[in-house]
């Protein structure tokens, strides 16, 4: 009889705990799983952060140390959640007690830190979906910076959290949100899936369509120039190696918890080193198409106005809703159409992300607690919602935003995937178990260079990557904000995220969870075995 605090001991042909055995949803195929996959790496980032990384890191010649940093840590990652999804067959708290007992804690931090990220997340797109309307007026006049934090955000002058709503971020963001929680509620068929298939293919073309029109601006070549000619002694600083790694490593969204859950949803027999690389390689070709289009705008912005590329080249919140909004001004008729594209391409670029995000929250809580999709997702998903709308469209926003966001992603993530790799590898032993499963199925088989990859380069990169962003901010501070603003909502809110995972860590899994009915992998593919032979045997 198995123990029903040690699910992951049933076996192939032995049933679960309950004897009401049900089978985990599912993509419908594997190109489903590819399409929202990528939609779900391809996201703000790609758009926003790579080309500035890139220009500021070598130019050109940062692509030796970002193919490098995708080859040697990004794709391996990648088929180390991939591996823990699909044989655990669960969002990361369950796949990882599935994995260990012990480990469920390392899923519910990754799983707290989707939570955290979705709920700021989902305030960016609603800026965005504001200057769709913006771009068609050029509603920011001459002044784009003052417009965006002043007309448009409010900013409070004082660094602190108050309460004073912003109409114009509101409602864009409670109808995002109904949105959202619409498509989460369908499930991961008709939402999810449908959804990718939707917004993916608009965001391709209309993202094409800007780096066309960009391509044609007096000063694309400029923009081009500075973001390819390549700074060879580049190579040589470790810091732009650091740069790479860390690119790649957001881009690819490893470490999230988001590819443990959407793995999960893929068939018993699924290609997952094949699906990695394809996923992997089309993030990287986004990147490369959004530097084309940003530095082609960027090199006519600068040419108009009689300043170096230097100057006016920016990442994050700055290039998209202060430089882009210049740009949009100096190109006269075309500068609407341009706008349009931009803000459209990064409202489903987010959208796809923002999806992916909250479905690690909604599926973890779901399988905890047992409860149905739907019911899950307006109760867990709403009560995100509402965080989201109570702290973010207000005057102090902006500032709560930026802070959360830096420590979120800069040790927040990085701490657990160092953890989580260290953990995999040197204490649990489990690569060869996790190779082997990778192996079965995959078109692409990995062997002992996968597991040192994973094992030795991925941790050393993490660990420099961890320590040193630690080390700066606690010696430096951080963006100049006040010493109890940082302490509170930046190192203590990853320190209440760690001890949140604990806490639901130690919450026993009723008999009514998922981990007692949903199917592992072996007894999925022993019915599917027994059904092949059963349609054999009528034959």
């Amino acid at each position: 009889m198995s123990d029903p605090e040690q699910p992951g001991a049933t076996v192939a042909g032995q049933g679960n705990t309950t004897g009401k055995a049900r089978r985990r949803e599912s993509f419908t195929g594997r190109g489903a799983f590819l399409i929202a996959a990528i939609g779900s790496a391809v996201g703000l980032g790609n758009i926003w952060r790579f080309p500035y990384v890139a220009y500021s890191n070598g130019g050109g010649a940062f692509i030796v140390p970002y193919l490098i940093a995708l080859l040697t840590a990004g794709i391996p990652l990648l088929f180390l959640d991939y591996a823990i999804g699909h044989k655990f067959r669960g969002s990361p708290p369950m796949a990882l007690r599935r994995l260990n007992k012990h480990t469920e804690v390392i899923g519910w931090w990754q799983t707290l830190i989707c939570w955290v990220i979705v709920v700021y997340y989902a305030v960016i797109i609603a800026w965005a979906i504001r200057y769709v309307g913006f771009s068609v007026t050029k509603a920011w006049g001459d002044d784009p910076e003052g417009f965006l934090t002043g007309s448009f955000l409010h900013v409070a002058g004082n660094v602190d959290v108050e309460f004073h709503f912003v109409p114009g971020v509101s409602w864009p963001l409670l109808l995002l949100w109904i949105v959202v929680l619409a498509i989460m509620a369908t499930g991961v068929e008709k939402g999810i899936t449908r959804a990718s298939w939707v917004f993916m293919p608009i965001l391709a073309v209309m993202f094409i369509a800007l780096v066309i029109v960009a391509l044609t601006l007096d000063g694309a070549s400029t923009g081009l120039d500075a973001l390819f000619t390549p700074s060879w002694d580049a190579l040589g600083n470790y810091q732009v190696w650091m740069a790479a790694y860390g690119q790649i490593f957001f881009s690819l969204s490893v470490g999230f918890g988001i590819m443990v859950t959407y793995a999960s949803y893929l068939k018993p027999k699924s290609d997952l080193t094949g699906s990695g690389l394809v996923v992997g390689f089309a993030n990287s070709s986004f990147e490369i198409l959004s530097g084309l289009g940003v530095f082609a705008a960027l090199g006519f912005m600068a040419t108009a106005s009689g300043k170096p590329v230097s100057e006016v080249a920016g990442s994050g919140i700055g290039l998209a809703f202060i430089a882009f909004p210049k740009i949009i001004s100096e190109a006269g008729t075309v500068g609407s159409v341009m706008g349009v594209l931009f803000f459209v391409s990064l409202v489903f670029a987010g959208i796809t992300s923002m999806i992916s995000l909250l479905e690690v929250v909604v599926a973890a809580f779901r399988e905890k607690t047992g409860m149905h999709r739907v019911a899950a997702t307006w109760v867990i998903g709403g009560v995100t919602a509402v965080a989201s709308i109570i702290l973010f469209p207000t005057t102090t926003g902006l500032n709560l935003l930026d802070v959360t966001d830096h420590f979120i992603n800069n040790i927040g993530i990085v701490g657990v995937s160092l953890v989580a790799c260290l953990v995999v590898t040197w204490v649990l032993r489990k690569l060869p178990v996790l190779r082997d499963h990778l192996n079965e199925y995959s078109s692409f088989k990995v062997n002992t260079v996968w597991m040192t990859l994973v094992g030795v380069v991925a941790p050393l990169v993490l660990a420099g990557l961890w320590i040193t962003e630690i080390l700066t901010v606690f010696h430096e501070g951080y963006g100049g904000m006040p010493d109890n603003f940082v302490a509170l909502f930046g190192w203590g809110m990853s320190a209440l995220v760690v001890v949140m995972a604990v806490v639901l860590s130690l919450i026993p899994w009723p008999n009514r969870s998922a981990i007692h009915h949903e199917l592992t992998h072996e007894e999925e593919l022993a019915r599917e075995h027994a059904r092949v032979s059963q349609e054999g045997a009528l034959s």
